[in-house]
Formats: structure tokens, sequence, C-alpha cells
């Protein structure tokens, strides 16, 4: 599967020590506050196992299985919200993981939906953000890294539910996706 890939742009290692850094900032910001983290699904879930095991604060998890992207390389812009109700929110304080900070659309989408049910705060933790101009301005509080606008794979990414379990992020190759 690594063979797919046009080149990695970070490998394990770089993406765990990263991950020790958001985790010591996230810890020293949520100190004496209960901390509600929901996971959006299913990019986040690796980044969202390795991030979580590093923060030594009590915590609740939740998830959220939104679709937006049906198949295709870029997002239909169309937020199709799994649960039949979301997670119970009101007075706590949310951290929202999500994989990749692309268009702004889902991460925006769960927010208004999440700042209905009156949590105390949302704060954003991406794994990625690329650099490019969105629709809706987002500005995550936490990023582990920033990319070029280019389609990635790996460690939780993927394209048509391939490649997620690859432990690198990588540039996928252009012949392989379909428009």
């Amino acid at each position: 599967m690594q063979d797919d890939l046009d080149r990695v742009l970070f490998d394990q290692a770089s993406i765990l020590r990263r991950l020790d850094e958001l985790a010591g900032q996230i810890t020293r910001d949520y100190r004496d506050r209960e901390l509600t983290v929901i996971a959006i699904l299913n990019g986040s879930l690796i980044f969202a196992a390795d991030l979580l095991r590093r923060i030594p604060l009590p915590l609740k998890l939740d998830c959220l299985s939104v679709a937006s992207y049906h198949g295709r390389w870029q997002t239909s812009g169309d937020m199709i919200f799994r649960q039949i109700s979301p997670p119970d929110v009101a007075g706590r304080h949310i951290l929202l993981l999500d994989d990749i900070l692309d268009s702004g659309l889902t991460i925006n989408a769960v927010r208004d939906k999440l700042h209905t049910a009156n949590p105390r705060s949302i704060r954003v933790c991406v794994l990625l953000r690329k650099l490019k101009t969105r629709a809706r301005a987002v500005e995550p509080d936490y990023v582990a890294f920033d990319i070029a606008d280019e389609f990635v794979v790996g460690y939780g990414l993927d394209y048509m539910e391939q490649y997620r379990n690859l432990p690198c992020i990588g540039v996928l190759r252009k012949d392989l996706l379909r428009q």
C-alpha cells in the first residue's frame, strides 16, 4: 500500500512526537476542568486513540459519525450525521477531534450542532490543517501539522475506505484518484 504514495509527509515517529507535544498543551489548558472529547469518525479514530492515551486527565469520550466525501476525493458539501441523537454536552468543556481541516464544512457543521446543546466551551483539535482558503472561516485551537492542499492518506485518513492503516501520512498518487 505504501507504494501507492507519491511521497511520505510524516512518518510514524514524527507523528507520535508531535502528539506528545499536543497532549502536553491540551493537558495544561484543561487542568482542573472536566473534559469531554468528541472524535469525528472514521478518520480521527487512530489520531484520537494515540492522542488521548497521552493526556493524563480524567475525560469522557464520545464519537460522531459524519460523512461528507461519499467516496469522492473532494467533499460534496452534504453532511450526513449518522447518530440518532447528539452526545450530551450541556455545560461541558468540549474538545472536538478531527483528522483533517480541509474545506471546514465538517468541523463547522459539527460545532454548530454541538453549540445548540449549550456546552461550556468548544475547542477544535485537528491532526492536519490544509493551508488553503475556506468558504467559511474556521481556525482550530490545536493543530498537529500544516500541509499543502494535496490529497493525503494514512494514519486514519482514507481514500474510498483504504489506506487508514498506514502508519505514516503521505500524498496519494494522483493516478489513483477518481474524479
